[in-house]
């Protein structure tokens, strides 16, 4: 959990982590510098047996705040043996980690492996529940290239996935979310991602939300417009950036994947557009691959 003056809605969400029908859990907190009472009601928390630790991360927003978390967790021997990603604001429902426990055991001990979920967007009260969007199409490296479909607060990692991002993660450098980052790095590295269309926790809307939830007209074209503004290309820069200093922890067809998608980006129009044809990235609806189309033809991806 990465929290900063989250106050006035952590006690719900640490009394949702409580209350999960699967207990044995540890929750690590990175705090970003509150100034409210977050660390007392962290604090309180503990003080009632629940498994806690807390250290303080250097100020440098959400992102930053996770990559370290996950950089300074303990070595092997004590890390944990799965990992999952939790928000300060949100509320999980009761099977949240038995959902995504159940649904990561069926695949091998050695293979990383990523659960993640919709949600249900709520209001600041909680008193109104709309679904998140689907993705309708699987998930994999060639989606994660150019889109994020992990949300990370519905993100569970098996222990081979938790291990590969742990040693990952101090060797990362800038990324643009930990999430996405998260994405890109199991599916390159050959790992399995089972998406479950039943949401999992209450994800609250509010003034402060770092992200916010892409619901509704106004936000696909936003997200489009992020496609066509030069926002995406510098996103996929520091993407870029990252797997390659990880590309060690990539199977070979995917490192080829990244240099084809890196030298793609720097050729002509027309090598652009045969590479990309040839790589078959994609985005997870028509309108949305469209606007992907655009943005290579514009060289803006």
């Amino acid at each position: 959990m990465a929290t900063f003056n989250g106050a006035e809605y952590l006690p719900e969400q640490l009394d949702s982590i409580a209350a999960q029908t699967f207990g044995a859990w540890s929750l690590w907190v990175g705090d970003d510098g509150s100034t409210d009472e977050t660390e007392k009601i962290l604090q309180e928390f503990g003080a009632k047996g629940h498994p806690l630790h807390i250290r303080q991360s250097g100020g440098f927003g959400s992102a930053t705040n996770f990559m370290s978390l996950l950089a300074n967790l303990p070595s092997v021997e004590g890390a944990p043996d799965w990992i999952a990603f939790t928000d300060q604001d949100d509320v999980w429902l009761p099977d949240k980690l038995e959902r995504g426990v159940t649904a990561l055991r069926q695949y091998p001990d050695t293979t990383p492996a990523l659960y993640c979920s919709r949600t249900w967007v709520t209001n600041s009260t909680l008193t109104r529940r709309v679904p998140s969007a689907p993705m309708p199409r699987q998930p994999s490296f060639k989606n994660a290239l150019v889109q994020n479909i992990a949300a990370g607060n519905t993100i569970l990692l098996n222990p081979a996935a938790a291990e590969l991002v742990r040693a990952a993660a101090s060797e990362a450098g800038p990324v643009v979310m930990h999430d996405w980052w998260v994405y890109l790095l199991v599916t390159g590295a050959g790992g399995i991602v089972e998406y479950d269309n039943t949401p999992t926790l209450l994800y609250r809307q509010h003034a402060r939300n770092v992200i916010g939830a892409n619901l509704g007209v106004r936000a696909r074209l936003r997200r489009i417009a992020m496609v066509l503004n030069g926002e995406f290309r510098r996103r996929n820069d520091v993407n870029l950036a990252a797997l390659g200093r990880s590309a060690h922890r990539l199977i070979p067809a995917n490192r080829d994947i990244v240099r084809s998608f890196s030298e793609a980006r720097q050729s002509s129009l027309l090598l652009a557009l045969a590479a990309m044809l040839s790589l078959g990235l994609y985005r997870q609806t028509t309108a949305s691959t469209w606007a992907l189309w655009c943005a290579v033809l514009l060289r803006w991806v």
